[in-house]
């Protein structure tokens, strides 16, 4: 019979050489986190997809984020698509891109008070900004999106943030909106020419409110995360034109009509924290400005729960 020093000291040598065994690959890792040029990085195009299978499903998930409503229309109910906020293919980096997306999930999400996977991200959006209902993530849909998303964020390292990551440029949080004077601007500054005098959105163009527009529970519903889009983005014809000020009055203004409910809603920032123009109300924090609300038609698919535990006993 073996030593137990002999056995603990064979362990230990198989153990080192392991770890000899895998430090180039962590160190070549490393290096390219370090080495990453993000001024010199582009991500793929469409041109860029390739002609096998696996290019199949990447255009199968850009076309889903083209066409979502006619493409899904059980899950995108109302007439936003997912490039209306997440324009150029989700690559221009003032309107939420998701380049990069791909490299920074699994993550923490305050909102949910739980670390969650790039899937149950991409639900977020279809039942929160779309007003719709959550996709299997086993679907083929689902795969198509990950796979595009995937395809977009090539060569950026793990846990890296480029610009533009994580959602909106922020905005100063000194300004307050006006309703009238956002009332006034819609009509002034051509709003109306796109998405309508009653705000319903001309063909594809997105409602800004009513039962087709994005849900209370949408980041966009946040009077500073739709002034930034809306000072960055709008309008299409000379974004970047309006004043600061001018995009928190027109967000205000958007904001205080009627939308779809969001529910689950106030089990939002379980942990608390939850930004101060939220207008629902949650965990310590008291509406802003909440909108009148329209009835979901199915509450249930509206939810995503966040990741189940699987480890525990059950008795």
């Amino acid at each position: 019979m073996r030593s137990p020093r002999i056995i603990v000291a064979a362990a230990f040598v198989a153990t080192a050489a392991c770890a000899t065994e895998k430090a180039p690959a962590v160190a070549a890792a490393d290096a390219k986190a370090v080495s990453f040029n993000e001024a010199a990085w582009k991500p793929h195009r469409e041109a860029d997809i390739p002609n096998d299978s696996m290019g199949a499903s990447i255009r199968r998930g850009l076309y889903l984020l083209r066409f979502t409503p006619e493409s899904l229309p059980a899950y995108a109910t109302g007439n936003l698509r997912c490039t209306s906020c997440h324009q150029d293919d989700g690559l221009k980096p003032t309107a939420a891109p998701l380049t990069g997306s791909h490299a920074r999930f699994p993550k923490y999400m305050p909102r949910s008070g739980a670390v969650i996977a790039l899937a149950d991200r991409v639900n977020y959006c279809f039942t929160r900004s779309l007003a719709g209902n959550a996709i299997p993530v086993g679907s083929r849909e689902m795969t198509d999106l990950l796979a595009y998303m995937a395809f977009i964020s090539k060569d950026i390292p793990v846990g890296t943030k480029i610009a533009g990551a994580d959602g909106l440029i922020s905005m100063p949080d000194t300004l307050e909106g006006d309703v009238a004077r956002g009332e006034a601007l819609f009509t002034a500054k051509t709003c109306t020419t796109c998405h309508g005098a009653t705000g319903e959105g001309v063909g594809p163009v997105p409602a800004l409110w009513g039962p087709k527009s994005y849900s209370v529970g949408a980041s966009m519903t946040r009077l500073e995360r739709a002034a930034s889009f809306i000072k960055h983005n709008m309008p299409q014809s000379a974004p970047g034109t309006l004043t600061a000020q001018e995009a928190f009055d027109l967000s205000a203004f958007i904001n205080s009509h009627p939308r779809p409910d969001s529910p689950g809603k106030e089990n939002d920032w379980p942990m608390g924290g939850a930004p101060k123009d939220v207008p629902y109300d949650t965990k310590g924090h008291p509406a802003f400005h909440a909108p009148p609300l329209i009835k979901r038609a199915n509450p249930r698919g509206s939810l995503v729960p966040n990741p189940p535990v699987i480890s525990r006993g059950t008795r």
